[in-house]
């Protein structure tokens, strides 16, 4: 009877000690924000908002009159989808436009108190979510886990 050969399979050098896909952090990270969304849209929607929205609100609170192509790069949105969300939310009377003192061209965006009202109320949603996202993990962590995600976020620029 012959001998059965077994052709042994070596890892190429580039997968050695690497993780499965599903355990890579960009997988993980991407699964994560897939999640998030997806159960912040779920928080939001009672308050009429989309999570586009939430962002762009978020964003105009946080940093102050901005032009609409600031908006759409802090906000990760093209400076048409900005656009589209930026019209929805003056219909809704959330934003105001107003001329940019120092160029003719630009148009600054603004929140009204409507908006301020409505954060406040979407700031509770978000928090709760927050809240049980973190289950589990201490204040150390929690801190520690921000601030490696900023920095990820900053090496990757």
């Amino acid at each position: 009877m012959a001998a059965t050969r077994t052709k042994r399979i070596t890892p190429q050098p580039s997968q050695e000690g690497a993780p499965a896909t599903s355990a890579r952090l960009p997988y993980l990270i991407g699964r994560t924000d897939r999640i998030v969304k997806r159960r912040l849209g779920e928080a939001l929607a009672p308050h009429g908002l989309t999570v586009p929205q939430f962002t762009a609100l978020s964003v105009l609170h946080a940093r102050g009159s901005l032009s609409n192509a600031q908006l759409a790069e802090r906000s990760f949105m093209s400076p048409q989808s900005a656009n589209e969300v930026v019209k929805a939310m003056e219909a809704r009377g959330w934003v105001t436009r107003t001329p940019d003192p120092t160029h003719g061209r630009i148009v600054m965006l603004g929140l009204t108190d409507e908006a301020l009202a409505l954060l406040a109320l979407c700031d509770e949603a978000v928090s709760r979510l927050e809240k049980e996202m973190l289950q589990g993990i201490d204040v150390a962590h929690a801190a520690l886990l921000h601030d490696l995600l900023l920095q990820c976020g900053r090496n990757l620029r």
